[in-house]
């Protein structure tokens, strides 16, 4: 019986490198930082269409279902910084304000505690600068 991965998330991260290099042979690597620098924003009609009513029209909407996705990222300890700046850009393309943003994210000391909060809401207030600067 052989034995798995010492170190599980790294077998995760060659997994999706090799599927990455399968897609384009002339990616060396892959990261989220790189995805973040990719595709900074997906519209909010094929957010809406992917991860919003399209997959259940009487369900949540890509607005509500950020929400979550963000909290739970706080929640986490606020370690996936690529992960959380493209969700709050991806959370304001869906209609959010950044008020909403901050109160998704300060409801989450609770779980988190204040470090994560505090680290995840820098990370916010760095995406409401760049998109006020873009817009």
């Amino acid at each position: 019986m052989s034995e798995g991965p010492k170190n599980p998330f790294e077998a995760m991260m060659r997994a999706s490198q090799d599927w990455a290099q399968s897609l384009n042979p002339a990616l060396e690597g892959f990261s989220p930082g790189d995805l973040e620098a990719l595709w900074p924003t997906m519209p909010r009609d094929a957010m809406e269409m992917w991860f919003g009513q399209g997959l259940n029209p009487q369900g949540l909407d890509a607005k509500t279902r950020l929400f979550l996705a963000l909290a739970a990222l706080v929640a986490q300890g606020a370690t996936a910084e690529p992960q959380i700046r493209l969700t709050v850009r991806h959370a304001l393309e869906a209609g959010a304000t950044p008020r909403e943003v901050a109160e998704v994210i300060g409801q989450m000391v609770v779980f988190g505690g204040v470090p994560a909060m505090s680290r995840a809401m820098q990370l916010a207030q760095g995406v409401f600068e760049e998109t006020k600067k873009d817009g």
